[in-house]
């Protein structure tokens, strides 16, 4: 099998180079994104392999379809970026249901206590020999309370968390885990009632902008908020009015919604021309990380397993159990 790996970065090379050798397939590493204008790069190859800010539209898969190639590989969990139902009987699509989710939650948590404990402020400080605690105060989690939005493996690793911190959970889901020990309630209910609010559901189109002007309202007084999971679920332009108006006593964003082109490169000497994001990095109680809460070694390890046992799979004739397919309304 031959695959074009889009979107390269030096690790990717590090994990999937020897596991593809002992499968026997060829990989060329390219390192500009999916995008239409290098569509291209893909002739003469069986499948494709691209990450959570490349993206897939109808014309893209009709393209693809067009050359030969058989399959789309994420190698992530999430498949927003794709139009899958554009790929029905076309292109099979595979994904990595799960690689670790405990290195998204445990990320999600540093976060938390990063933004709540100010460290990034005082890393900044004491770097001048500034020892003063002005304004780094933060609040306890023992006994607070938690909301934790979505609980997949990702949520329920974040459960286990914050559990052990001593703090009340509250869950939504609208597939609630039978036997999890927490206390799912209505969303309205988790957003009133939450200290800290922790996103971990997938983006789609009832979950886009889920955090938006009416969802902050309701929200208590110096809430804090945590999203590792995708930057749709939240509207930025409500975002910083809420930050606007003191209503956040701390956010940590691991996602943006506009990530393309700026997440996973360095744009140190660029001009950001994108407002929003421009504008959230002045708040001194907002941290912003760049989509790194899966990055530990196990978690790439599993991805590049799981990739290629999905492209052996497909090559094989074997079962796709990761196969993704698209809803059909009833």
């Amino acid at each position: 099998m031959r695959i074009a790996f889009y979107s390269t970065k030096p690790y990717d090379r590090i994990w999937f180079a020897p596991l593809a050798a002992d499968y026997g397939f060829e990989i060329s590493f390219i390192e500009l994104p999916c995008k239409k204008e290098t569509l291209g790069l893909a002739q003469g190859y069986d499948a494709i392999c691209i990450f959570v800010n490349d993206y897939m539209d109808k014309e893209m898969i009709d393209c693809l379809h067009t050359m030969g190639v058989k399959a789309i590989l994420l190698r992530s969990a999430g498949f927003n970026h794709v139009d899958v139902r554009a790929a029905q009987g076309k292109l099979e699509i595979l994904r990595v249901p799960s690689y670790s989710p405990e290195a998204v939650a445990e990320f999600a948590v540093t976060l938390l206590l990063a933004v709540n404990r100010h460290i990034h402020k005082a890393y900044a400080r004491t770097r001048d020999f500034n020892m003063s605690l002005n304004g780094l105060m933060g609040m306890d989690l023992n006994q607070k309370v938690a909301g934790v939005v979505g609980t997949g493996k990702i949520g329920q690793a974040m459960i286990r968390i914050l559990q052990g911190f001593g703090m009340q959970i509250l869950a939504y889901d609208p597939f609630p885990i039978e036997g999890l020990k927490v206390e799912y309630v209505p969303l309205e209910e988790l957003f009133r009632r939450s200290d800290v609010i922790s996103l971990h559901c997938p983006l789609t189109a009832e979950t886009k902008n889920l955090i938006n002007r009416e969802s902050i309202a309701m929200m208590k007084e110096g809430v804090y908020l945590i999203n590792t999971s995708r930057g749709g679920l939240i509207d930025s332009d409500a975002l910083i009015e809420g930050l606007l108006q003191k209503k956040f006593g701390g956010v940590g964003l691991d996602v943006y919604d506009e990530e393309e082109g700026i997440f996973y490169e360095d744009c140190s000497e660029d001009i950001i021309e994108d407002e929003n994001l421009a504008r959230l990095m002045t708040f001194p109680n907002v941290i912003i990380t760049s989509h790194m809460g899966f990055f530990t070694m196990e978690a790439m390890q599993a991805i590049a397993n799981k990739t290629l046992e999905n492209a052996y799979a497909l090559e094989r004739g074997l079962p796709l159990v990761n196969r993704v397919q698209a809803v059909v309304p009833v």
